[in-house]
């Protein structure tokens, strides 16, 4: 299954690593059946909790020491089979040249973007990210049942920026005119009222020689 984040153009993708087990392999049947919809997961919000943060962080443990072995085994049978520890590295080489640090999910709360649902082929699948300043980590998760317990199945981790990026100002043009960014276009103003006339003729201010009309 594809664990892509659609997520801002500017995201910079730092690991994905997924599991190929059995199932994913099983010739579809001659007879083409609709798959069923996800159904919501029975797993209240501190199992939520407890899957994201001990997940990530033996992910940031792994990219720390360079050593993925226990990731792996922590992961579910079908996830060690796909990836060797030495896989792994490589699949996270980026995060560990960028230091990125993940130990801040063990106190951020995460904003769930897709909440726990359970696949057509028993997965259980999250998405969401940990809002932080000036970047925000991005995941989403796959989880197996094995022995009555949820095992990490698939990881994908990405950072990206928490705050709308700004546009990059323009060469400067005198000619060209300047487009309304962050306001509306204003009502056009008012057209003056012309000088009141008399008799026709528009009224002028008489000169210092003569005197207003209708005095004898």
């Amino acid at each position: 299954m594809p664990l892509g984040l659609a997520r801002l153009a500017s995201c910079c993708l730092l690991g994905l690593a997924l599991a190929a087990g059995p199932a994913l392999a099983q010739q579809k049947p001659a007879a083409a059946q609709e798959a069923p919809a996800p159904r919501p997961a029975q797993i209240d919000r501190n199992g939520v909790l407890i899957l994201i943060r001990s997940t990530l962080l033996a992910l940031n443990h792994a990219n720390e020491t360079g050593n993925y072995t226990v990731l792996r085994d922590l992961a579910a049978p079908g996830f060690s089979t796909a990836n060797t520890a030495a896989r792994l590295g490589e699949i996270f080489a980026s995060q560990r040249a960028q230091k990125l640090d993940l130990s801040g999910v063990a106190v951020l709360d995460p904003q769930l973007t897709l909440l726990p649902q359970i696949e057509a082929n028993g997965l259980l699948h999250m998405a969401g990210f940990f809002p932080s300043v000036p970047s925000q980590v991005n995941f989403e998760l796959l989880f197996a049942p094995v022995d009555g317990r949820w095992r990490v199945f698939g990881i994908s981790v990405n950072v990206g920026s928490s705050t709308p990026a700004a546009p990059l100002p323009a060469q400067a043009q005198p000619s060209a005119p300047q487009p309304d960014r962050a306001r509306g276009h204003e009502p056009p103003r008012a057209a003056q009222r012309p000088a009141p006339r008399k008799n026709g003729m528009p009224a002028r201010k008489p000169a210092d020689h003569e005197e207003p009309p209708g005095n004898p």
